[in-house]
C-alpha cells in the first residue's frame, strides 16, 4: 500500500519535475499552457489509472495536477484538463448520486478556478504558496462534502476505509500542492535571478568595453590600478607620454603588472609617488612635469566604491601640454615685441631729430678740420648711422598699420636683388647660386617689406660663412604654398640658440642688434607666412620662408 501511495505522490509531482527540465533548457514561460496541458493531463491519467485501494477506498491524487495545470496554464489548460477529467471519470460512475456528486464537483472546481487564475498569476511567490494551498483546502472540503452527500443520499455507509482514505487524500494533496508550488516558484525565481545576473553581467561588460574604448581613444595617457596596485587599464598614449621601461612597448603589456615596476627611475618616480598618494586617499593632484622635451600635466584620482566609499584603486592621467607651453612662450615673445613697438613709437621723434642735427653739425665740423682728424669724424658718423638703423628697425617692428599689397612675383624681387648680393659676395670671396622653379604664382605682397626680409636673411647667411662659402637660393611651389629657401654653409646654430632665434635683442653676431630676424618673422606673418629654420652646427643653416596662398587667389606668373 505504501508503495502505491508513494507512486501516486510521485506521479502527482510529474509536472513539477518536467517544469524544471523545461526551464533548464532556457524555455522560460514560452509555450507554458501547451506544456502544462500535456504533462498535467498525463499526470492526471496516470494517477487515476494507478489509484490504490486503502481499506476498500480508492485513493488518487488527480486533483493536484488538475489544480496546478489550471493555475499555471491558464484558461486554455483548464479547459483541456477538465475535458480529460470528464472523459476519464464518467465511465467510472456507478450510480446517479455519484454522477450528481461528480457534476457538482466539476462545476464548483471550474467556477473556483475562473475566479482564481488571474489573482494567482499576479501574486508573489510566497502568496502563491498560500493561495494554492488554500484553494486545495477548499477543494478538499468541497470534495469531502460531495462524498458526504453521496453517502447520505445513497445506500453507501461510512466506513473506516472511507475515513482513512479521505484523511490520506486531504493531507497528501495539501502537502503535494504546497511542495509543487514551492518548487515551481523556486525554479522561476532561480530563472529570474539567473536572467538578472546575465543582464547585469552584460551591462557590466558593455560598461567595461565603453570605458576601455574611451581610454583607448582619448588624447590623454591613462593608467588605472586596483587597490593592490595592479594595472587594470591603460592606453597606447600612456606608453608614448610616460617614462616606462623599454620592454613595455604596447599598452596590453602593462596589464596585471604592479605599477612601480613599469616606470623608469628618474622621470617615472613622480608618477609612482602620485599613484601611491592616490591609493592612500588623496583624491586628485595636478603637477606640471617636464619629461625630457615634453611638458606633461599629471593628474591622479583616487577611485572609491559608491556604496561603502572604500578605496577601489587609482588612476593616473597624463596630458601633453608641450604646445601650450610653447604658445605661452610665444605670447611672451609677442608681449616683448609689443613693448618694443611702444618704446619705438615713443622715442622715435625724440631721438631721430636731434641725431639728424648732430650728424649735420659733425659733417660741418669735419669739413673745417685737419686731415689727421678725419678718421674720428668718420667713426662718429658711422655710429650715428648705426643708431639710426636701430631706430628704423624699431619702427618696422612697431608697425601695425594696414599694408598696401598687390599681386607681385617673388622671382622679380629676387632677380632685382641678386646683383646687389653678388657685389657683396665678390667682396667676401663667396658665391651665390640661384635655382628658381617654373610656374610660380603671384603673391599678394608689399614689395618693400619682402625685399627687406630677403636681404636680411641672405646677408645673415653671408656673414655666417667664411671665404669660398656658397649661398644657395631656391624657390618651390606645391599644395598652394610658395617656399623660399636660403641655405648657407656657415657655422650653423646650436639647439640652445635656436630656441631664442626670433626673440628681440638676441643675436649671435658681435655687432648685431638682435632685431633683424624678429623683423623678418613679423613681415612673414603679415604676409600669411611663416619662417622655419634647419641648422646643424658646422654644416650650415637653411631658412625656409613659406607663403600660404588661398586657392582662389593664386594665379600663375
Amino acid at each position: 500500500m505504501l508503495k502505491e501511495l508513494l507512486l501516486q505522490f510521485i506521479l502527482s509531482l510529474l509536472p513539477v519535475f518536467a517544469f524544471q527540465l523545461w526551464h533548464d533548457k532556457e524555455q522560460g514561460w514560452k509555450g507554458m499552457p501547451f506544456f502544462m496541458g500535456i504533462f498535467c493531463g498525463t499526470s492526471m491519467i496516470l494517477c487515476m489509472l494507478t489509484a490504490p485501494n486503502v481499506f476498500d477506498y480508492e485513493v488518487d491524487f488527480r486533483l493536484i495536477p488538475y489544480l496546478l495545470g489550471s493555475l499555471y496554464g491558464g484558461f486554455p489548460t483548464l479547459t483541456v484538463l477538465t475535458f480529460i477529467y470528464i472523459v476519464l471519470r464518467v465511465p467510472m460512475l456507478d450510480s446517479i448520486w455519484e454522477s450528481v456528486s461528480f457534476i457538482l464537483f466539476v462545476v464548483g472546481f471550474v467556477t473556483l478556478m475562473l475566479f482564481s487564475i488571474r489573482p494567482f498569476k499576479r501574486a508573489s511567490a510566497l502568496s502563491k504558496e498560500y493561495k494554492g494551498t488554500l484553494l486545495m483546502i477548499i477543494l478538499m472540503l468541497y470534495f469531502s462534502i460531495s462524498v458526504t452527500a453521496f453517502i447520505s443520499f445513497s445506500e453507501a455507509t461510512w466506513s473506516f476505509g472511507i475515513v482513512i482514505g479521505l484523511i490520506l487524500s486531504i493531507s497528501a494533496s495539501l502537502t503535494a500542492t504546497w511542495l509543487s508550488i514551492f518548487m515551481i516558484e523556486s525554479v522561476q525565481e532561480k530563472k529570474l535571478l539567473n536572467d538578472e545576473v546575465k543582464r547585469i553581467s552584460a551591462n557590466y561588460r558593455n560598461e567595461v568595453e565603453k570605458l576601455q574604448q574611451f581610454i583607448d581613444e582619448t588624447s590623454f595617457g591613462v593608467i588605472v590600478v586596483d587597490r593592490e596596485g595592479q594595472i587594470t587599464h591603460s592606453n597606447e598614449m600612456a606608453t608614448r607620454l610616460l617614462s616606462l621601461g623599454s620592454e613595455y612597448i604596447r599598452a596590453k603589456q602593462l596589464l596585471g603588472t604592479a605599477f612601480p615596476l613599469v616606470f623608469q627611475s628618474g622621470y617615472g618616480d613622480a608618477c609612482v609617488k602620485l599613484l601611491y598618494q592616490a591609493l592612500n586617499g588623496k583624491k586628485s593632484s595636478l603637477v606640471p612635469f617636464a619629461d625630457g622635451d615634453k611638458m606633461l600635466l599629471l593628474t591622479t584620482i583616487s577611485l572609491r566604491t559608491s556604496l561603502t566609499d572604500q578605496n577601489a584603486g587609482a588612476a593616473l592621467i597624463a596630458q601633453d601640454i608641450t604646445e601650450l607651453s610653447q604658445l605661452k612662450d610665444e605670447v611672451g615673445r609677442m608681449e616683448r615685441l609689443s613693448l618694443v613697438g611702444q618704446m619705438a613709437a615713443s622715442i622715435t621723434h625724440e631721438i631721430r631729430n636731434p641725431m639728424a642735427v648732430i650728424r649735420g653739425f659733425v659733417q660741418l665740423i669735419q669739413e673745417r678740420s685737419p686731415n689727421n682728424q678725419q678718421e674720428y669724424f668718420r667713426i662718429v658718423i658711422e655710429e650715428l648711422d648705426r643708431a639710426n638703423m636701430i631706430i628704423s628697425d624699431f619702427l618696422s617692428l612697431a608697425q601695425n598699420r594696414a599694408l598696401t599689397m598687390e599681386p607681385s612675383s617673388l622671382h622679380d624681387i629676387i632677380n632685382e636683388l641678386i646683383p646687389l648680393l653678388n657685389a657683396d659676395a665678390n667682396l667676401r670671396g663667396q658665391t651665390i647660386e640661384v635655382e628658381l622653379c617654373e610656374g610660380l604664382p603671384l603673391i599678394m605682397m608689399n614689395n618693400r617689406e619682402i625685399k627687406q626680409l630677403f636681404l636680411n636673411i641672405a646677408r645673415n647667411g653671408m656673414e655666417a660663412m667664411s671665404e669660398k662659402g656658397l649661398l644657395f637660393i631656391s624657390t618651390s611651389y606645391y599644395d598652394n604654398k610658395v617656399e623660399l629657401r636660403i641655405a648657407d654653409q656657415g657655422v650653423g646654430i646650436s639647439q640652445e640658440q635656436m630656441k631664442h632665434l626670433f626673440e628681440p635683442f638676441f643675436s649671435t653676431k658681435t655687432q648685431g642688434t638682435g632685431l633683424g630676424l624678429p623683423l623678418c618673422l613679423s613681415i612673414a606673418e603679415r604676409h600669411n607666412g611663416r619662417i622655419d629654420v634647419e641648422s646643424k652646427e658646422d654644416h650650415g643653416t637653411t631658412f625656409i620662408v613659406t607663403f600660404f596662398l588661398p586657392e582662389e587667389k593664386a594665379s600663375l606668373a
